[in-house]
């Protein structure tokens, strides 16, 4: 709200919003409290809570992951498509080349960099039940073909329905960045009221237990690196410590307002990553990759509905609960992360535009980065490489265990420790910023202190889930804190059909866009709330 230019202006009112922050603030604090005093029992206790929802509602995961898939497709052909995340006058802020940058930006990380040689090689050595005879060519086939399955369409489907949800209210009904904004058309005033608030700090548990899943297999990764360079063991202890040093780093860059330099890094981060894929890619089985991508990539699409609706009913249950299902809930533990930061570049764009972009640019980069990471690794070990020995000590030595069959290894190892790294300090960064703005009523420039405070209790909870068990308890613990927040998924996506459902049929302006919706579907520019300047940090 502007003040009356006869008043000298005093400071920006706060948009914090108390409730949703110190609750909690308090309730990850416990946590911390629980995992560092009675470590032991958080353990027991996570491991029991996963086997009960896994045995209960494993099926819902499976299930849901493939309705946000359909969702997502019937939206983008429907009259829907049509529709701009926006007023109809509006048109994109980025370029779709840029747009597309940034949504790779997204799309790569820390996981990509754990996984994409690791995973091959264990499902390579242990296939999913059913599907191919372990340490063969064909397991080597399957393995590609569902690490494809993982980290392509079906995450980004959800994503893309997150994201949507957020823009088309955020910006089309003149709304804000927070996730109870969505479900107005289902609640009411009460998204205003308590009940509004519960699904907000849902929301920022899930996004800090999914940002915790990162940055522990980061502080991981980091302790294997440097075991393989300089021999230092690996061990809890240290990678706790890796943790500490680079929560720090990442608390001076917040404290230090350098904006553009947190971006830099980011951008810079792709261009390093893009720079190891290329060597690998030239230096390591360049036709083995291309062959096996293309007939994964076969295979991968001619299973892809088998694959989406396997629950484990008649065997492999375990195997499904230890990957798919895990993926799945720590994507949806994503969504409020990911779908802030692409609402946020994608106003002016029409529903068919954001979600064939979501979906198709980043599932091709995880495409790309499975062929040749991954396509790496299964060929040298078909080759007797012993590659799959290395990772089962550890999934963290996949990547280091690849990287050693090829030239410059010691050259290659520290680009891939600075660029994990890199990314553990811009993720915590753009992931504390999303919480603190679920903190501060969606406002787009949460408060320092706030963004600093989300940051250090991310750090805090990766550390203390080592400490109480190591990558399982992180994964456990991921799996029991996307399973509330399912359900949110489920909600958001019934008010989004219904809102859209409100839009006019016919009336279309001339370039085909739908006008305005009669009866409050479109909301003019009189009384809009001034839309707010992102933090560079949310946007690439």
């Amino acid at each position: 709200m502007s003040t009356p230019t006869t008043k000298k202006p005093g400071p920006a009112p706060t948009r914090l919003d108390p409730a949703v922050l110190y609750i909690s603030v308090t309730l990850s604090a416990l946590f911390v409290a629980w995992g560092v005093f009675f470590t032991d029992n958080l353990a027991a206790v996570a491991e029991a809570t996963l086997g009960r929802i896994i045995e209960n509602f494993g099926w819902l995961f499976v299930l849901s992951s493939s309705g946000f898939v359909l969702l997502a497709v019937v939206l983008a052909f429907s009259r829907f498509g049509r529709i701009r995340l926006g007023k109809d006058g509006d048109r994109p802020e980025f370029s779709t080349a840029s747009w597309v940058a940034m949504m790779f930006s997204a799309g790569m990380g820390i996981g990509l960099m754990f996984y994409g040689a690791s995973e091959p090689l264990m499902h390579m050595a242990s296939p999913p039940p059913g599907t191919a005879e372990a340490g063969t060519a064909d397991a080597a086939r399957v393995a590609l073909e569902y690490s494809y399955f993982h980290w392509a369409i079906h995450p980004w489907a959800m994503y893309a329905v997150a994201g949507l949800a957020l823009a088309y209210f955020g910006f089309r009904k003149s709304g804000n960045s927070l996730i109870s904004s969505a479900f107005r058309p289902l609640l009411g005033d009460r998204v205003d009221g308590p009940l509004g608030k519960s699904i907000d700090i849902l929301a920022i548990f899930a996004t800090l237990f999914g940002s915790a899943v990162s940055l522990g297999l980061g502080a991981l990764q980091i302790n294997s690196g440097l075991n393989e360079l300089w021999g230092i063991a690996n061990s809890t202890a240290l990678a706790v410590v890796i943790i500490a040093v680079l929560t720090v780093l990442f608390v001076v860059s917040a404290l230090s307002g350098v904006h553009r330099g947190i971006q830099w890094l980011s951008n810079g981060n792709m261009i390093l990553a893009a720079v190891l894929l290329l060597f690998v890619f030239v230096v390591g089985p360049t036709v083995f990759i291309l062959n096996s991508q293309t007939q994964a990539l076969g295979g991968y699409l001619a299973s892809l509905p088998e694959m989406s609706f396997m629950t484990g009913a008649f065997g492999g249950g375990e195997w499904l609960s230890g990957w798919t299902v895990f993926y799945w809930a720590w994507w949806i533990s994503w969504t409020p992360f990911v779908g802030t930061f692409i609402a946020r570049i994608s106003r002016g764009r029409t529903i068919r535009q954001f979600i064939i972009g979501v979906i198709i640019a980043p599932s091709v980069v995880s495409v790309v980065w499975f062929a040749i990471l991954g396509g790496t690794a299964l060929n040298q070990q078909m080759h007797g490489g012993g590659l799959s020995a290395a990772v089962a000590e550890g999934e963290e030595a996949g990547l280091f265990a690849t990287l050693q069959t090829l030239p410059w290894f010691t050259i290659t190892s520290v680009v891939v420790i600075i660029l994990v790294g890199l990314f553990f300090v811009s993720g915590a960064d753009a992931a504390s910023v999303v919480l603190g703005m679920l903190s501060c009523r969606g406002s787009m420039t949460p408060t320092r202190p706030v963004v600093v405070l989300w940051g250090a209790l991310t750090g805090l909870v990766a550390a203390v889930l080592l400490l109480a068990g190591g990558l399982e308890a992180v994964k456990q613990v991921a799996i029991i804190a996307a399973f509330p927040f399912l359900f949110v998924m489920i909600g958001l996506c019934v008010s989004l059909v219904k809102a859209l459902r409100a839009e006019p049929r016919d009336e279309r302006s001339p370039d085909g866009c739908v006008t305005a919706a009669v009866g409050g579907a479109h909301t003019s520019d009189n009384g809009a709330r001034p839309a707010e300047v992102a933090d560079p940090r949310i946007t690439g």
